[in-house]
């Protein structure tokens, strides 16, 4: 298998490393913008690259629905058409599985689902044709096929789960075709069930994966248990592979994370928040909509590089308020810068040795308490 990783530096369970691919490499921990449908909404790729993202997310269901993996494939891959050259991880589909879960049938060779597009058109997706398409779109990083699980979730229904995603991983893992700067990521499951999770990080790292993804969390439970499920299977991970938390999540989810162990995230958070006018900044959350910032001439967050923190908030409230579409990209924008700064600030406070110290002052300030 041909994606490389180097870990670079560990502070306690706190990791420092690297992920080599076919269009460059990315530092970890590492937050992925979220490009659901070629596209992180509301900005360009130029406008991502300037946060200092390094990696976006794609995803199969949508993309295999809308424009279709022959498609991408003829224009010559994702990188090529949405205009993002570096690295990209698509998701196999199997969060909208979950997410979709009226429109879906299931059964041990794959899922079918019913567009949610037109509610007629009927598409089957197996193991291998989710590591086909991704093959399509030229993604550096492919996630094995899986089924997400609302938590909380009956036992019996988990351990069906995990194995047949078991089964899934393995036969992902035979359909995809090995290559200089690409790799393959299998997906941990067995919700708030810690033996099953344990039986699934030992089956997945015995089918032998480029990287590990813990899944199934942030679906329903608190944030105590999926920091207890996340601190049970990294030990139960290769060290020196990469290690993905899926859907994941808020700063202070991140930060308890990355204390865990973990080295990569995504989550729709920052880029939704941008475009419901909700601010992130190092003293908390803002509402943009809110009537005290009418004449405030303050930035967004005086620490902040981004365009946004270059006008007052008295002007970000006032493209709100008139619905200007300015104000959904500048925040957005904005709210992507946040948390690059964030992972950045991470990875230094990590090479220093200072994580722990760097944790506690920020969620001091971030939280007020």
């Amino acid at each position: 298998m041909s994606l490389k990783f180097d870990l670079i530096v560990t502070d306690g369970n706190a990791r420092r490393g690297r992920v080599e691919t076919a269009h460059g490499t990315f530092d970890t921990p590492a937050f992925m913008a979220v490009g659901t449908a070629a596209t992180v909404k509301a900005l360009t790729m130029d406008h991502v690259a300037a946060t200092g993202t390094q990696v976006i997310l794609g995803n199969t269901y949508h993309l295999m629905m809308r424009p279709g993996g022959d498609l991408v494939e003829k224009m010559g891959g994702l990188h090529n058409f949405s205009g993002w050259h570096g690295p990209i991880l698509t998701d196999s589909g199997g969060f909208q599985v979950m997410s979709l879960s009226n429109l879906v049938k299931m059964n041990e060779m794959g899922v079918e689902f019913t567009s949610h597009i037109d509610g007629g058109v009927k598409h089957f997706l197996r193991p291998e044709d989710s590591v086909h398409i991704q093959h399509q779109l030229d993604s550096n990083i492919t996630m094995v096929l899986d089924e997400c699980l609302h938590l909380p979730a009956e036992r019996a229904r988990v351990e069906k789960n995990v194995d047949m995603v078991t089964r899934w991983a393995r036969r992902s893992k035979e359909a995809f075709v090995d290559r200089p700067g690409y790799g393959i990521f299998g997906i941990v499951q067995g919700a708030d069930y810690h033996d099953l999770r344990e039986k699934s990080a030992r089956a997945l790292t015995e089918i032998g994966f480029d990287g590990y993804a813990v899944g199934g969390l942030a679906v329903g439970e608190s944030q105590d248990v999926m920091f207890d499920m996340i601190a049970t299977v990294t030990p139960l991970l290769p060290t020196d592979k990469p290690r993905y938390l899926m859907g994941v999540g808020t700063p202070l989810d991140i930060l308890g994370a990355v204390e865990r162990g973990i080295d990569m995230f995504d989550c729709v958070m920052p880029t939704r928040a941008g475009r419901t006018a909700q601010a992130f900044t190092r003293n908390g959350t803002m509402n943009m909509k809110n009537a005290r910032f009418r004449d405030d001439s303050a930035p967004l967050d005086d620490k902040c590089g981004c365009p946004a923190c270059k006008l007052s908030r008295a002007y970000i409230h006032h493209l709100i308020k008139c619905n200007e579409m300015l104000g959904a990209t500048l925040l957005t924008q904005h709210n992507l810068w946040f948390y690059q700064d964030l992972m950045r600030d991470i990875r230094t406070s990590i090479e220093q040795g200072r994580f722990a110290e760097f944790k506690r002052d920020f969620i001091k300030k971030y939280t007020g308490q």
